[in-house]
Formats: C-alpha cells, structure tokens, sequence
C-alpha cells in the first residue's frame, strides 16, 4: 500500500515526507482495519512533521482525521462490520484504568496513544484501529465533508463546553482555521454573538459568511466584554489581548497542542476571577455528542482536496494560512 512517510522531522516546505510502498496493516484482537478513503489536514500533523512534537518513533505515518471503509476485522470484533463506514480521530487509545480514565478524562491518561504520532494514521491507504477508538459517521456527511469533523470539530467543540459558554452570550474566537469554522457554527445554533479575530481577509469573510457578529484584529476594540474566548491560533502574544476583552469571570481557553512563548503581562489583565485554561486532546464522548450535534444542526465543511502526494505542500500551505477552511487528501 501507499503512504506519506516521515523519516526525518523539518520544514514542511522542505519536503520531509515521501511517498512509499509499506506492507499492509492486519488488526490484532479486537481491531478493525480501515481502507482510507480520505484524511483531514490538521495544525498537529504540521507540529508532528516539523519536529514540535516529541516523536516517539520513526519512521511514521501520520494524519489522525480518517475515514475509511472497514475491510477487515480482527477476532473479537462486535461493533463494526466488513463494509462499514468509519472515522479515526486523535485519540487512538487510553489506559482505562488510571485515575484520569476512571474520571471520565482519558483525554489526559498519562499512557494514552495518538494516531499520526504512536501508531501509523491516514497519510496512508490502510490502517488499524481498536474498535473501541472508531466511530460510525452520520450519514449525512460525505466522507470529504466528514474528516474535518473528526479532529477539528470535536477539539473545537470541547474548547467551547470548556471555555464555559453559554446560550446567547458574547463568544471570542482567535484564529478562524479549520476548526475555528466549525465551532463558530454550534456557537451561532446556541444562539451566541461571536467576534472572529484573525488577520486573513478569506478568513474573515468565511466568518461573516458562518454569522459573526463582529469581524477584525485581537489589537482591536469591540466596545463590549466576551463571556469566554477560545484562542485557536498557536500564538502566545494572543493570550494577553483575548483577556483584555474578557468580562470578570469569563474564561480564555486555548485550543493548541503546541504554542509559542506567552509573554509576560500585567496582573490586573488576569485579575477579576478571569480563567485562563488549556484544552487537552478530547474524549469519545466529545466525539459522540460532537457527531450527533453536527448533523442535527447541520454543520457546513468548507473544504479544500488535494491528492494524498502532496501532503508536504499542504501543511506548508496550512502553517501559512493558505487554506479556506479546511484541508483533505484524498487517498484512495
């Protein structure tokens, strides 16, 4: 089978990924194997071929927002079928028994594996999942309009329950990428008055398109304070501005696995029972509930597709802002 290997962590624009032959994938005991029809694009792939992230082996393949048909199943499987559709997200598997799990966090198990990073993801035309760790997709995605959501909309949507929105209130976003554009979406179901802040000019439209309410710069003014702010962009110097425009008692949460230095800023900008917190991978319950919600509402994925050979040229696109929306390559 084909796959985009990494050997060696660099510049995206430099190429570090190629295009190879690796032996094909068998599920283990209560495993499912995936024919990978498409995979999403996402900043942690980028922070992955870059060498941002601790690799913790090489070579690899990665990509964690995957749809693929099952195509074969390994002893003990009871929640898929030969044939059926199926998505792989970040997490690809937890512990189960550690104080983390048993509290329903295994986002943050202390042993937990991430596809595209511990094992080989969709960058490749095969792969192999615990059941347990796949999801049936709603019906009616189709499999480009669906990758997104496995890794962009579901982060998304955990940023905004642990940001601490509320229906009908005020909602900063930093950043309006790939997952930014979904959350916006839940944000306007729930009735909230959302504020884009991003510099792109076809970000800003994409965000007056979704139903912002205000659109412009983190340096600017908006004349009213947010409740609570997600910040998507992996830029530090963010973090300051979005708590200037916080009301007492709201909260910033920031949505990055990897982010630039932030700088040094005055208390009284904290003060007032401001929250800042991070947002760390997701649940498979945020991967249900986010699911269902999308299709009810239903979510719109603005997508840009590429062919899985040029992987290298769209994270370098990605890393640059180049992408209205998100990205997908179509693998097979």
């Amino acid at each position: 089978m084909r796959a985009m290997r990494l050997r060696y962590s660099g510049p995206a624009a430099t190429g570090p990924l190629s295009l190879e032959e690796v032996a094909e994938p068998q599920p283990g005991p209560g495993q499912v194997r995936l024919r990978v029809r498409v995979c999403g694009v996402c900043h942690t792939d980028l922070h992955t071929v870059e060498g941002e992230l601790e690799l913790p082996r090489l070579p690899l393949t990665p990509g964690h927002q995957v749809v693929g048909i099952v195509d074969a199943i390994g002893p003990g499987v009871t929640r898929f079928a030969l044939g059926d559709r199926a998505g792989v997200g970040w997490l690809y598997r937890a512990c189960g028994a550690c104080a983390a799990c048993r509290a329903g966090q295994e986002n943050l198990c202390a042993n937990a594996e991430f596809t595209g990073l511990h094992a080989d993801g969709g960058y490749g035309e095969m792969m192999v999942v615990d059941e347990a760790f796949a999801y049936p997709l709603p019906a009616a995605f189709d499999d480009v309009a669906v990758a997104p959501l496995l890794c962009a909309g579901i982060i998304g949507f955990r940023s905004l329950r642990l940001s601490g929105i509320q229906p009908g209130q005020r909602l900063g976003l930093y950043g309006f990428g790939a997952s930014a554009h979904l959350a916006i979406q839940v944000a306007v179901h729930w009735g909230c008055e959302v504020y884009v802040f991003t510099r792109a000019e076809h970000h800003r439209e994409l965000a007056r398109e979704l139903g912002a309410a205000w659109v412009g710069g983190a340096e600017e003014a908006i004349g009213a304070p947010l409740d609570a702010s997600v910040i998507f962009a992996p830029a530090g110097w963010i973090v300051p501005l979005a708590l200037g425009h916080l009301r007492p008692g709201g909260t910033v949460a920031i949505n990055a696995i990897h982010m630039s230095p932030i700088p040094e800023m005055p208390y009284p900008v904290l003060y007032g029972e401001r929250v800042l917190r991070s947002v760390a991978n997701f649940t498979r319950e945020d991967a249900h509930d986010f699911l269902r919600l999308a299709a009810e509402i239903p979510v719109r994925t603005e997508v840009e597709t590429f062919p899985l050979a040029e992987a290298n040229d769209v994270l370098a696109r990605l890393k640059h802002s180049q992408i209205r929306g998100a990205a997908v390559l179509q693998v097979s």
